[in-house]
């Protein structure tokens, strides 16, 4: 699901930013999938919201209010 190896995982779960525990005699690894379908909404809206940014960083004054020569037109 996330498309990276075992010790990413780890690494997300030692950061916090997923949840999982070991259990068991072998001591092995359960992650929450809730917990990694928000770690994966986290970084959908992180991205969005950087798209968004760099759109307004190229946007010009006349794009912003209406008025004026516009930089980038549709």
């Amino acid at each position: 699901m996330l498309g990276i190896e075992v010790p990413g995982v780890l690494s997300l779960v030692g950061e916090g930013r997923i949840r999982g525990v070991r259990v068991g005699p072998g001591q092995e690894w359960r992650i929450e999938l809730d917990s990694v379908e928000d770690y994966l909404d986290d970084q959908a809206e992180n991205v969005r919201r950087t798209a968004l940014w760099e759109q307004s960083q190229a946007a010009s004054f006349p794009e912003l209010w209406g008025h004026g020569d516009v930089r980038h037109p549709d």
